[in-house]
């Protein structure tokens, strides 16, 4: 199975490569990664300027634009052999509740749900840099949610996006079904003078915990769940997520077993 990787992170990035080097046991994945970060840049399309792709090495490219443009790049550079899903990630960081919004990583997924591919994205949530990031239980995950189909029970004009608990593999508790959650941030704004006495000003809104909804992205993680959450992209297009319940349940019993 052909498999498209994007990530909003950059292509040097170690969650993308870390989920490469997963899926190319089983699979046939290529990356096609911004040259350089692109966090937080939402759903930003290069419609003024070229865009470059640089080959850095087998089945791995740069490309000078935002994460939709490295979609668009990667569908363009395989239309002979259209990918069957595209992965965009594993980002560093959450992705949870109205955050998918701003991000880079959703919006690599989206614009390949919008050319019919079916996408799912992936983030690691963790508290810190410091703290030690496992992306390969974050790859295994996406492994065996290929494996197990996830991709083929996606509606049209929807997307999936995981976020998975930073824990070692045998430390997940498991897989939910969830809805779209809500985080509060504090909303600061701290207003400087630089050295030539111009106001500038920094967007500096802490994180603050989010709303209390037992359904939802943000308490899955809490609770130590990976948290799959689909997301439909337009009104009227089908919601009907049985079957993506149905492949949860078969997660859940082969981590059990």
């Amino acid at each position: 199975m052909k498999i498209l990787l994007a990530n909003d992170d950059g292509v040097m990035a170690s969650g993308i490569r870390s989920l490469f080097e997963e899926l190319k046991i089983n699979f046939d994945p290529t990356i096609v990664a911004p040259l350089e970060e692109r966090s937080t840049t939402g759903h930003s399309l290069s419609l003024d300027k070229p865009i470059r792709l640089e080959s850095l090495s087998p089945n791995i490219y740069g490309c000078s634009g935002f994460p939709g443009d490295c979609v668009l790049m990667g569908l363009h550079l395989l239309k002979e052999s259209r990918p069957e899903v595209v992965v965009s990630g594993i980002n560093r960081g959450a992705n949870l509740g109205q955050d998918l919004y701003y991000s880079g990583t959703i919006a690599a997924a989206r614009e390949a749900a919008f050319h019919n591919v079916p996408s799912i994205a992936v983030s690691l949530v963790f508290n810190n840099l410091l703290e030690h990031h496992y992306y390969s239980t974050a790859a295994k995950i996406v492994n065996l949610c290929l494996e197990f189909g996830l991709h083929q029970n996606i509606p049209a004009l929807n997307l999936v996006n995981i976020n998975v608990p930073n824990v070692a593999f045998d430390k997940i508790k498991g897989f939910k079904l969830t809805e779209i959650g809500f985080r509060r941030y504090s909303e600061e704004i701290h207003a400087r003078i630089d050295v030539r006495h111009r106001d500038y000003y920094w967007i500096a809104g802490q994180y603050e915990g989010f709303r209390d909804h037992p359904e939802s992205d943000c308490q899955a993680i809490q609770d130590g769940y990976v948290s799959i959450t689909p997301h439909a992209l337009i009104d009227r297009v089908s919601r009907d997520y049985s079957g993506i319940q149905k492949v949860i349940e078969r997660l859940n019993a082969s981590i059990v077993s």
